[in-house]
């Protein structure tokens, strides 16, 4: 036999200087907690959610900040510390909500979670504007040849017919006798 292909007991290769014996976490959860997976768990108690990793509290938050909850699930799934169905099937959530959440996590990172959502700009079809296009709609024009008169899209103009906020003449129809 070949010496260094010999059988060498475990105990003898961590006896070794500056060789360490690897340690494992037990999964040991504080009483009450719902397991995600095998390392991590959360509790809901008075109107807060906490989330631990084994027994240490990781993360903590109230229970109708939807905010922070994406957040913290997309950032365990990014890290590796869980997978999205495990969040799906643990907190009862669409896959495709979770999928969002990891994407702009990925994308923004956490503040993309906080930010302020971006406002509609200003109203195209002002009051005044309104008038303006009545006017010409009365005065029997084409949509198309207003849209490009005041610089409006015509889809903008034919949506606001059909919503009712602009009234289009009806033609009138001439009946042919002979």
């Amino acid at each position: 036999m070949i010496p260094h292909l010999l059988p060498i007991p475990i105990r003898a290769l961590y006896t070794q200087p500056g060789i360490k014996m690897p340690q494992l976490q037990l999964p040991m959860f504080p009483f009450g907690v719902t397991p995600v997976t095998a390392l991590l768990s959360f509790i809901k108690e008075d109107n807060n959610i906490t989330y631990f990793n084994g027994s240490l509290p990781v993360f903590s938050h109230l229970e109708e900040d939807s905010q922070s909850f994406r957040m913290i699930t997309a950032q365990f799934c990014v890290n590796g510390h869980a997978q999205q169905m495990e969040i799906v099937r643990a907190f009862g959530v669409t896959p495709i909500s979770v999928k969002r959440s990891v994407k702009l996590y990925r994308e923004e990172g956490p503040r993309g979670f906080y930010k302020q959502k971006t406002k509609r700009g200003a109203a195209i079809l002002t009051p005044t504007v309104l008038e303006q296009v009545q006017q010409f709609l009365s005065n029997h024009e084409e949509v198309a040849d207003i849209a490009a008169k005041l610089g409006i899209k015509v889809d903008t103009l034919s949506k606001a017919i059909r919503a009712g906020r602009l009234h289009k003449p009806v033609k009138k129809k001439t009946v042919l006798t002979s």
